[in-house]
């Protein structure tokens, strides 16, 4: 039987393997100081959703004292003292420098600053008063800083950098020359106006994102987690390379939670790695398999990762209609590591496990099924038309209510009954029910700590913990997105986001023409080949970028800066944005900076470079299916063109390349490959993803020979 590790197991985990997530460790009084800031961190956050946002720059100015404030008593200058319990004393008041009070202090002050004068902001705009500016540098200074030290060095020095080239944009040469700025004006574009620090990323992770965040941890806590890793196991676990496909069924389930890619490699890893490595897997090979399936949670719907929030606000699109795009590319991500996976395991001829090793799926289900109830009200009031910090209200709710109650199973249906009945009748939308929700809520968790003694209080222990975790967990992403409001502000103040696209345009117009020249037919028209290679070097500066960027900051680096090159070349707003979106997380598999990669290959004990040689091998559907997102937009659904015929043609021959360029990779289809048959199904599938009919009908061509020795090879081993 499958043995799953702990909550605190899972955290400790989490903090060894991820810099995001080594907390400085603090002394009992101070701890508990810290962790009440927290606690209300959250408790804000779950109070707005459900009763109503604050005025806007209000609400992300609260958010944001909090979130910078906490940092400098989160995270220490210094990881590795981090690690140390320091005593109090004169310079470390309650075993924290003092200069990081004052840093907290400052940072809270001024991020409040623009909501306090916020009645004469109009007047102030474009004539900063002396301590508007004071304020602003304060804010930018702190900013930078306690991004360094939750995320570390990558998005602080493009920051810099944004801010050295608007100022001193006369020395810079060519179609980069601007007039500069002076440090007030650029102060008062970043502080003062919402392009900047104040601006829509920051927006979205203090409406959407923190909200969600919170519901991964409760939904974990509560035995979601648990449950999708139990039919996962009972699925998967019985056929060829069974803990490498519990990996991936478990990811793609787990994803669903949590958009953090370190975070599902440590949950599900912990419990796959080890039986892929004792079953007869690569230790590097099984790292690769956990961290590249894990990835995929960043782009699993219904939560997906903090960019698909951004998404909803940069598109003005329901976030129902990102989710249903993103159903089919997540699907292929899944399938393209599935089907390395399964021709490995038959190349090298591993068992699944027996009975005795994966639990019965009714077990599974009879233990945790309650916790099913808060994810399918959270995804009924999204798909009902209503906010998603609403959807994630009524989600963290059901957590607490399902979590605490003291009959958990009744509980979990009547919950899931009500929402069923009332979201579709609109009734979530009246303030009372939301405040009846609290009640019940705060009812259910009274009578379940009560009733259980001991017992109860340790579940009650657990539920503040997951909110003190959840803010913990969203504070770091808080401050990268407040971070890129710098960059986002330096390009809106210069223009340079047009340059660039110009300056990649015309690079790859250039690349085109000659490839045109040289082809002796015309197989490829300029227009065709130009967008080709404006997607393949947009994917290659997307990678780069996510080499020490989060995958939100990257996302909307590149959104400011790629996506009006690909708007230039008529693709559609959603096609781009899920384009750079797509190669922003695939920076998580790609080395040198591979974090996933790396801490599965932790984990595992293998070389870190070469799983992350590996991982981004066995990513290979998430790497070609934004070029479907371009050619045949249908598999997105949520386009003008949408038809069905078109969505099957691009979803089949999208499968197809994706089946042929694995067994390619692996050696092996219906039976051992040679080196021949290998390039030649690995040619065939290129023509195949273009989604043409002509395509097709090429590629079926050159893979027809190997087909058919596949098949007679077949049928002499079965005979």
């Amino acid at each position: 039987m499958l043995k799953q590790p702990s909550v605190d197991e899972l955290a400790r985990l989490e903090e060894e393997l991820d810099p995001e997530m080594q907390f400085r460790k603090l002394p009992g009084a101070t701890g508990l100081f810290v962790g009440a800031l927290l606690l209300i961190l959250s408790f804000f956050h779950y109070y707005t959703a459900g009763f109503g946002l604050l005025r806007e720059v209000t609400h992300r100015g609260i958010h944001l004292a909090f979130v910078l404030g906490l940092i400098f008593l989160v995270f220490s200058a210094r990881h590795n003292d981090g690690r140390t319990l320091h005593a109090s004393g004169l310079l470390r008041p309650g075993g924290i420098p003092f200069y990081d009070w004052l840093m907290a202090a400052a940072a809270a002050v001024s991020s409040l600053y623009v909501p306090y004068i916020f009645e004469d902001l109009v007047f102030r705009v474009g004539n900063p008063s002396p301590l508007d500016v004071a304020m602003g540098t304060l804010t930018v200074l702190l900013m930078i800083e306690a991004t360094r030290r939750a995320i570390g060095w990558g998005l602080p020095l493009i920051a810099l950098f944004a801010m050295v080239y608007a100022i001193f944009g006369t020395w810079f040469p060519g179609i980069f020359l601007h007039p500069g700025a002076t440090w007030n004006t650029l102060v008062n574009h970043l502080y003062l106006t919402s392009q900047g620090v104040y601006g829509v990323a920051l927006g979205v992770v203090a409406t959407y994102v923190f909200h969600f965040v919170l519901f991964g941890v409760l939904a974990t806590r509560i035995g979601l987690g648990r449950l999708f890793l139990g039919v996962a196991a009972a699925g998967a676990g019985r056929f060829a390379g069974g803990p490498a496909k519990i990996s991936i069924f478990g990811s793609a389930m787990f994803g669903m939670l949590s958009g953090s890619s370190v975070a599902n490699t440590v949950t599900v890893g912990s419990l796959t790695i080890p039986m892929m490595i004792r079953l007869g897997y690569q230790r590097h090979f099984a790292a690769a398999v956990e961290s590249t399936a894990a990835t995929g949670g960043q782009i699993t719907p219904p939560i997906m990762g903090a960019a698909a929030f951004l998404m909803v606000e940069f598109l003005n699109l329901p976030y129902s209609t990102i989710v249903i795009a993103a159903i089919f590319p997540a699907f292929v991500h899944f399938f393209g590591v599935l089907m390395q996976v399964h021709f490995e395991a038959k190349r090298s001829g591993m068992r699944g496990l027996t009975d005795a090793e994966i639990p019965k799926l009714r077990d599974v289900f009879a233990e945790d099924w309650p916790a099913l109830a808060p994810l399918v009200a959270l995804v009924l009031v999204l798909f009902n038309g209503y906010t998603p910090y609403l959807a994630a209200f009524w989600g963290i709710t059901g957590c607490l209510i399902v979590g605490l109650a003291r009959w958990r199973g009744p509980t979990a249906l009547v919950f899931g009954i009500f929402m069923i009945v009332a979201a579709p009748a609109e009734l979530l939308r009246i303030p009372a029910v939301n405040l009846g929700a609290a009640l019940l809520c705060a009812a259910a968790m009274a009578h379940g700590i009560l009733s259980r003694g001991k017992e109860g209080k340790r579940l009650a222990a657990g539920i503040v913990d997951a909110f003190v975790l959840g803010a913990k967990y969203a504070i770091g992403v808080g401050a990268a997105a407040a971070t890129v409001g710098i960059i986002v502000g330096v390009v809106t103040l210069t223009g340079v986001g047009f340059k660039i696209s110009w300056i990649v345009t015309s690079l790859a117009d250039q690349w085109a023409r000659a490839l045109v020249d040289i082809l002796p037919i015309a197989l490829l028209e300029v227009k065709g080949a130009t967008l080709f290679f404006t997607l393949l070097l947009t994917a290659v500066v997307c990678i780069m970028l996510g080499c020490g960027v989060p995958t939100t900051a990257t996302y909307i680096i590149m959104v400011t800066v790629a996506t009006p090159a690909l708007a230039m070349l008529g693709v559609t707003p959603l096609v781009a944005h899920f384009f750079v979106f797509y190669y922003g997380v695939l920076a998580d598999i790609t080395p040198p900076v591979a974090i996933a990669a790396y801490a599965g290959a932790s984990m595992a004990g293998a070389d870190p470079f070469r799983t992350g040689n590996t991982a981004f091998r066995l990513a290979l559907g998430k790497i070609l299916v934004p070029f479907v997102f371009v050619f045949s937009p249908s598999i997105l659904i949520m386009v003008p063109d949408f038809t069905w015929l078109k969505f099957l043609m691009a979803a089949s021959t999208c499968l197809a390349s994706v089946t042929l360029l694995s067994a390619s990779f692996a050696g092996w289809m219906l039976a051992p490959l040679a080196m021949w048959e290998r390039v030649l199904i690995g040619l065939a599938a290129l023509p195949i993803i273009a989604g043409s009919a002509s395509g097709a009908a090429m590629g079926a061509a050159l893979a027809a020979p190997v087909l058919i020795r596949q098949i007679l090879a077949r049928g002499r081993a079965a005979a």
